[in-house]
């Protein structure tokens, strides 16, 4: 992909919000919380749970889960309510706002009441599932999920079918995120932000660095190597290390053979733990050396604790996730949340959002809008990867609904949780 130089946004209001976002970047404290963080230290003993509850929700769409009879009231009505994640979102220390936010509602009128709401796809989902069944307004016009968490919603019918032609910006999605295989031409999402799974290392105690996944198993790196809780990725990067392309026709058998290695280095000691986020405080303290983690994370400890770790996609390949932003079934103000979606793929504010939560932006043009922004940032790959970066990352293949059950009953019971 090709990235041009930009000229100054016109927009008044889009001038300003990069005026404050890079002041704001400017007081940024060293003790920012990813949105990941708070994924991570969800899946406790209650997450787990969760999890389990929910994976098997399968089948197809409710009967009554049809937006035909749902009213927009966007028309009278300039509200949109938003769930996210908590930590997701662009905000000023200082002034206790979000800054896009603000700046929307002074370019459209349109008023947005932002909820951190989600600290669990499988616990949010929970909460809401009855509603949507029964084709209930949730009190949310957007909400965002996890890759495998939106196609479950589109599966079974819990969204509305997005009008492209309210998000003319939607054409700025990054190509590689324009057709994946639950939503097909992004007809009832857009992706909010994405990142890789991959190997982190702390550079001083392993000078040589990492290139695959099979490197971890060394002998000398025995009891202080540590992988993620979460499965698609753990076990994804563990499968592409055995030549298996994740993205495509694999079953059993692949699955199977990839999880009998992440027994054997659990058995053995080499692993030292299995975690979701806290996984960056023993590379911290130093009881781990390396992991496999997630590119926001690394980025985010250097930025605080200086550049001390390394991140870097496995030679056969990381993963690729992404969270989405998704209209709920009875959702009542669905042209102002397309408005809404419209308005952060403008690089700019795209630009302002990627400076705070430092992940994979979405949207073509915010590289070079970040230059008035965080020119630190611009040339960061795990922010703003290039074509070659993103050819070794890959999505980890949509499950079906009994897989989805099998695979994560599996791989909880082998790492104890």
């Amino acid at each position: 992909m090709t990235l041009h130089r930009m000229q100054p946004p016109e927009d008044p209001m889009i001038q300003e919000l990069v005026r404050q976002a890079s002041a704001a970047r400017a007081r940024a404290a060293a003790g920012t919380v990813s949105r990941r963080a708070v994924l991570g230290s969800a899946l406790g003993i209650g997450g787990v749970a969760a999890l389990l509850a929910a994976c098997g929700t399968g089948g197809t769409a409710s009967p009554t889960a049809s937006a035909a009879g749902v009213k927009d009231v966007s028309g009278t009505d300039k509200t949109v309510h938003w769930a996210n994640w908590t930590l997701y979102l662009d905000y000023d220390d200082k002034t206790k706002t979000y800054p896009t936010l603000d700046a929307f509602t002074k370019q459209t009128g349109i008023k947005v009441t932002y909820a951190e709401d989600i600290d669990d796809n499988n616990t949010y989902f929970g909460k809401i599932q009855a509603q949507l069944s029964n084709h209930q307004d949730i009190g949310q016009d957007i909400v965002v999920f996890t890759d495998w968490m939106a196609s479950r919603m589109i599966r079974l019918g819990y969204t509305q079918k997005l009008d492209h032609a309210n998000i003319p910006n939607w054409k700025n999605l990054l190509p590689d995120l324009q057709n994946v295989d639950f939503d097909k031409g992004r007809n009832y999402t857009l992706t909010w932000q994405s990142g890789f799974a991959g190997i982190a290392w702390t550079k001083d105690k392993v000078p040589g660095g990492i290139r695959t996944v099979s490197d971890l198993w060394k002998p000398e790196f025995k009891g202080r190597i540590e992988v993620l809780s979460e499965m698609r990725d753990t076990m994804g990067l563990i499968m592409l290390d055995q030549g298996v392309d994740i993205t495509g026709k694999w079953g059993d058998n692949e699955f199977n053979a990839a999880l009998d290695v992440l027994k054997a280095q659990i058995s053995s000691g080499q692993i030292r733990q299995v975690k979701g986020n806290s996984y960056k405080e023993d590379l911290i303290s130093g009881d781990a050396v390396a992991v496999i983690g997630w590119s926001g994370d690394i980025t985010q400890i250097n930025f605080e604790q200086g550049d001390k770790w390394q991140f870097a996609l496995p030679e056969a390949g990381g993963t690729l996730w992404s969270d989405n932003l998704m209209v709920p079934i009875a959702a009542t103000h669905k042209t102002n949340a397309e408005k809404l979606m419209n308005y952060y793929y403008e690089p700019e504010v795209a630009a302002t959002v990627a400076a705070y939560v430092n992940y994979i932006c979405p949207v073509v043009g915010a590289k070079d809008a970040m230059t008035s922004i965080d020119p630190t940032l611009v040339d960061n790959e795990l922010i703003f990867p290039s074509a070659s970066t993103l050819a070794k990352a890959h999505v980890f293949r949509t499950l079906s609904s009994d897989e989805e059950t099998r695979y994560n009953k599996a791989f909880l019971a082998t790492i104890g949780a």
